[in-house]
């Protein structure tokens, strides 16, 4: 699967860094539309730790979180000028979670935009692993100026 856009190329656009980036590349992209980046899963992921030892899931908020960073990359892609914006959750609806996530799996991230402005985006976000959804959710991120 080709890279749209690599580790240094996510970071040009979000202001997210380790360990809170949860996004190592994107694979697909259109403009406007929709876009699916990939999140490799693995047991030195720092919550692993704690959630849970002896059976390790990733949190279900950090799933939603990769999806609405996958959905700030589709936003902030637009931008000229992305490194004066920052992308913010303004909702967090109808989340689902369908199946644990655990060392091993490769998460794809689909999100869909639903409808795309000048600062408001209401996105529909998918995570995958081998083909199966594993988590579903309805997002609306609002994009600020940083201060």
């Amino acid at each position: 699967m080709e890279t749209i856009f690599d580790i240094n190329a996510i970071q040009k656009l979000l202001p997210h860094r380790y360990p809170f980036l949860l996004i190592d590349r994107v694979v697909e992209h259109t403009p406007r539309e929709r876009i699916v980046a990939i999140k490799q899963v693995t047991i030195n992921e720092h919550f692993f730790q704690g959630h849970f030892p002896g059976q390790p899931i990733m949190p279900g908020v950090l799933i939603i979180e990769a999806l609405a960073q996958t959905g700030a990359m589709l936003v902030m892609c637009e931008f000229d000028d992305p490194e004066k914006y920052v992308p913010l959750f303004s909702s967090i609806n109808s989340a689902r979670f369908r199946k644990p996530v655990v060392p091993g799996d490769t998460l794809f991230l689909e999100v869909i935009a639903l409808r795309t402005g000048s600062r408001i985006q209401r996105m529909k976000g998918e995570a995958k692993v081998n083909g199966k959804v594993v988590t579903e959710v309805d997002l609306t991120c609002v994009i600020s100026e940083k201060k």
